[in-house]
């Protein structure tokens, strides 16, 4: 496994873990706030969730960084 390849692993993994505990602690404090607060939530985290979701499509879709993998090194 290259080194880069293994480092964008590392920064997606600690980025998803940051991501994750920010979304927990606002969940936390909007329904500390109030039941309802909560529901505000559901917006944002969808659309962060599309916006994950169309990028790792293009990144698998991608023709054109397809054909570097079958250069021989």
């Amino acid at each position: 496994m290259p080194l880069e390849r293994l480092v964008l692993i590392l920064i997606a993994v600690i980025a998803a873990a940051g991501a994750t505990l920010w979304l927990g602690w606002l969940l936390l404090v909007a329904v500390g706030v109030s039941p309802w607060a909560g529901m505000t939530l559901a917006v944002p985290t969808a659309l962060v969730a599309y916006i994950v979701a169309r990028v790792i499509g293009e990144r698998l879709s991608n023709r054109e960084d397809d054909h570097y993998d079958r250069i021989e090194k």
